[in-house]
Parts: structure tokens; C-alpha cells; sequence
């Protein structure tokens, strides 16, 4: 429990800085195309770096995990919502938890 509640505040800090430190420090606009995509994309990386390995460590049988990551991945290339992609990868999951144990 205590895990989760660390994890979600690094996470929070992590996507707050980046975004915070250059109001802090820039009074005019950033005009370079590399630090303005550069501030834009690190906060979704860090997240899904600080995630994903969690996505394995999920269920008991890596297997299970890896079927559950393709049916998401799957899911998201073909545009399906974010909240479709959860819930079906879920499903799946907890389905093949159900069936192979």
C-alpha cells in the first residue's frame, strides 16, 4: 500500500517539475523547438517508464502479463479509447487468470 502511495507521488512530482520548473525560471517565451518538445514529452516517458515493468510484476505468471500488454498495445494501434484499452486488458487478464489457474 505504502508502495502505491510513493510511487504516485514521484509520479506527480516527476510530471509537475518539468512543467513548473520553466514558468519558475523563463519570463519570456522558449522559442527552441528541441527544449519546448523536450518539456513536453518528458513527463508521458517518465510515466510510462516508472509503469510499465510494474505491468509484468501484475500477475503471478509472466505470461499472462505479456497477453495482457499485447491485447493493450494491440487496443491502442487501433485508436480504440484509452478507457476501452484499460478495461479489455483487464478483462483479458482476469480471464486468463480465471482460465489457466
Amino acid at each position: 500500500m505504502i508502495y502505491n502511495v510513493i510511487c504516485a507521488v514521484i509520479m506527480s512530482l516527476v510530471t509537475y517539475i518539468p512543467r513548473a520548473l520553466p514558468i519558475a525560471f523563463f519570463k519570456k517565451k522558449i522559442n527552441s523547438r528541441f527544449i519546448r518538445s523536450f518539456l513536453y514529452y518528458v513527463p508521458y516517458a517518465v510515466l510510462a517508464s516508472l509503469t510499465f515493468p510494474s505491468v509484468f510484476y501484475f500477475t503471478d505468471n509472466i505470461w499472462i502479463a505479456l497477453i495482457g500488454t499485447g491485447t493493450a498495445l494491440t487496443l491502442a494501434f487501433c485508436k480504440q479509447k484509452l478507457v476501452v484499452v484499460a478495461l479489455i486488458s483487464i478483462l483479458v487478464v482476469f480471464g486468463c487468470e480465471f482460465i489457466f489457474k
